[in-house]
């Protein structure tokens, strides 16, 4: 919990710095994500994933996490207790009995 208090302490000091908190509003938090989002999905684009190269992956996943970081701060959001909590419903909703070796939705379990 330290270092995810951590880097979003270093990311309000880096925005604040520059006055971009005016900008950061959830609706553009989000907005920005999916962006970053589709810049880690361009990485991929035409290539097997092995073609995919690191660096780039590296930046635009960095850039997705700090969006997600920042939108979790401005509600209040504790990311490991969410985090946590999101993978006790998966659990629930893909029993490992039913769910292993599996890409198939819950739904149709």
């Amino acid at each position: 919990m330290k270092d995810i208090e951590e880097i979003t302490a270093k990311l309000i000091e880096f925005r604040n710095e520059r006055d971009w908190e005016q900008f950061h509003n959830p609706k553009d938090l989000a907005v920005a994500l999916n962006i970053e989002a589709g810049e880690l999905l361009e990485a991929f684009l035409w290539k097997n994933h092995e073609q995919a190269k690191p660096e780039k992956v590296k930046e635009e996943l960095a850039d997705v996490l700090a969006y997600a970081f920042l939108l979790a701060e401005k509600y209040g959001f504790d990311v490991k207790q969410m985090l946590m909590e999101k993978i006790a419903k998966n659990a629930e909703k893909y029993p490992v009995d039913k769910a292993k070796g599996t890409a198939t939705k819950y739904n149709e379990l």
